[in-house]
């Protein structure tokens, strides 16, 4: 895939931007900032560049999950805190509270949100983004949005539609999986389509890049890679993401455990072989598959034993050939279908969650069709009409 050619092509993040202007869209505010791991400016972290500005007092940080430093495991809560660098107070946005309480908002003229997202509904980044913006509307201070890429660019988007009645903590927007937004553009398209309550007050002020577009993918930014949560270690986990993450919910263990998370799968009862077989001859855009053996192994810092630890097991490994064609959502849809063919008969289940799965896809009509024995193509044209109206819908909120 091409690479980013010279500074011209390179993207500028919008923190970069107001760093670069000495702070002054912020000016005499009082900040409380969301930020984790990903909210660098070069070599810096956003937070300590705020607490030395002269012109800006920072006066909160508020974090999500997988906290300030990225390494929570998935799910994990995280704890309240103080800054050691700084001394500001860290408060956490998954713990015993996941929106911003009248208590963390004291003494805070306004919100800034800066956080790298990867592109993916149930990724959880957004949905802190949304319950704060929430937040900031009832306690009528502005909301800002400090803009980045979407890594899987800005023209693909697939997947089911979020169902009203599964909506969760990693299902909060009427919103495809794949939405192809950047997340300023998703804040806007929270407020102007009212996709929470609440939000008809919010001043939203959305700071935005310089350079992108939305044929680039990742690589092409020019910008280097920040991992944006333990599973998520480089730009491919990303980018399998968003179909792989449907494993979740199932009897096989997904990549945990080891350093190709999203990447590759396995099971005790999987012949790796045959099943990459299957999948190579669907002809799959943008990856081939290849049979492997792996044995998962306790991670420092992981909360949950991964599945078949310690276990050799054979399975199957997604090698990614044209990120450009690659189709994500798609792509895991196939892989479920044809593990769906290759379990019968087995002692295992390969649907261990169904509710889970549900809550991922945003819709029972995944498991549902899993059941019939349709297959990926099937799937995939069930949502179609929907995506059309979605992209309809979301153009007037694109930045870029």
């Amino acid at each position: 895939m091409p690479q980013a050619k010279s500074d011209e092509r390179r993207v500028v993040p919008a923190a970069d931007l107001l760093v670069k202007q000495k702070f002054k869209a912020l000016a005499g505010l009082r900040i409380g900032l969301i930020a984790n791991h990903t909210s660098r400016v070069g070599t810096s972290h956003l937070l300590d560049l705020l607490h030395a500005a002269p012109n800006v007092t920072l006066k909160a940080i508020l974090t999500p999950e997988h906290g300030l430093r990225g390494t929570a495991d998935a799910g994990a809560h995280v704890k309240d805190g103080r800054d050691a660098k700084t001394s500001v107070p860290i408060f956490s946005l998954y713990g015993k509270t996941r929106k911003p309480t009248a208590k963390m908002l004291k003494h805070i003229d306004a919100l800034v949100f800066d956080i790298q997202d990867i592109g993916a509904r149930f990724y959880t980044y957004i949905t802190t983004m949304g319950l704060a913006m929430q937040a900031a509307a009832k306690a009528g201070i502005p909301f800002y949005v400090l803009d980045r890429p979407n890594p899987l660019g800005g023209n693909y988007v697939s997947g089911f539609m979020l169902e009203r009645q599964h909506t969760s903590f990693v299902g909060q927007f009427a919103i495809p999986i794949s939405h192809g937004m950047t997340i300023g553009e998703l804040a806007r398209m929270i407020k102007g389509e009212n996709l929470l309550p609440g939000l008809k007050s919010l001043e939203l002020k959305v700071l935005p890049m310089k350079g992108w577009q939305r044929d680039m993918l990742w690589p092409q930014t020019g910008l280097a890679w920040q991992p944006t949560s333990p599973a998520i270690p480089g730009f491919e986990n990303a980018l399998t993401y968003p179909g792989m993450a449907f494993f979740e919910a199932s009897s096989i263990n997904y990549g945990r455990g080891t350093k190709s998370p999203f990447k590759i799968f396995g099971a005790p009862w999987i012949n790796g072989p045959a099943l990459a077989k299957t999948l190579n001859a669907r002809k799959l855009p943008g990856v081939s598959f290849k049979a492997t053996r792996f044995t998962p192994s306790a991670i420092p810092g992981s909360a949950r034993p991964p599945k078949f630890k310690g276990q050799n097991i054979s399975g199957v490994e997604l090698v990614i050939t044209d990120p450009q064609t690659y189709q994500p959502v798609e792509t895991g849809i196939e892989v479920l279908c044809a593990l769906s063919q290759h379990a019968r008969g087995k002692p295992a289940r390969l649907i261990s969650r169904p509710k889970w799965l549900a809550s991922l896809a945003g819709t029972d009509r995944l498991y549902q069709k899993l059941k019939q024995g349709a297959c990926g193509k099937q799937i995939a044209r069930s949502w179609q009409s929907d995506i059309e109206k979605f992209k309809k819908r979301r153009k007037k909120y694109l930045l870029y």
